[in-house]
């Protein structure tokens, strides 16, 4: 559990990011997202994958429906969340039907569902994951929304968890990130203007 100073530096980063994710002109967002995709289109770790991970978007984030898209079109396995509330976990889902397998869900994020899509058994089918994030460091210290769905999701995977990447607009990358021992950091991140190794599987 975090300490209450760690927990108000991570605040202090969430509050200070989000605002700055907003202000982003909608041109300016367009232009790298596109830049963004790009990059995460040629990772050899996204064309050696066949099964993936992904969110669908909301608010001022990275447009990662237009990755997903991409992925079903591309042939490989699309994979998305959808919060269970009566664990509190994420339950993943198979898509192939982006207009008629999700739905709008938890906090308005658009969510699998259930009745039209395959459970997925577990984390340790997918090949690369993409994680939504609100700030991220170099070392690969990932902030998400406070939540921890996703550091619950990838707690049990070990070495066999997906290679784990996050889609991030620049102004998202900061100096330091408070971390706890549940955190999971991620391998890459890429922004509109690089592709940049975290090299953190082994060290959160």
């Amino acid at each position: 559990m975090a300490q209450p100073d760690q927990a108000t530096a991570k605040q202090k980063i969430r509050k200070n990011i989000l605002s700055l994710r907003k202000q982003l002109p909608s041109e300016i967002k367009a232009a790298h997202d596109a830049a963004i995709l790009e990059r995460l289109l040629q990772m050899p770790e996204y064309r050696n994958a066949e099964t993936l991970l992904g969110y669908m978007n909301f608010g001022s984030e990275f447009s990662s429906e237009n990755w997903a898209a991409q992925v079903l079109e591309d042939g490989k396995r699309l994979v998305l969340p959808r919060v269970n509330h009566h664990t509190n976990m994420l339950d993943l889902y198979l898509v192939d039907d982006l207009e008629n397998q999700i739905e709008q869900g938890l906090w308005g994020i658009r969510e699998p569902v259930v009745e039209r899509a395959k459970r997925l058994n577990a984390i340790n089918e997918v090949e690369f994951a993409l994680l939504p994030g609100l700030a991220f460091s170099r070392n690969g210290a990932r902030l998400g929304y406070g939540g921890g769905f996703y550091d619950k999701l990838l707690a049990g995977a070990g070495r066999s968890r997906p290679v784990l990447a996050v889609a991030a607009y620049g102004l998202q990358v900061v100096e330091e990130i408070p971390q706890e021992k549940a955190d999971v950091g991620v391998e890459w991140i890429i922004t509109e203007g690089e592709t940049i190794s975290c090299r953190s599987r082994d060290k959160f």
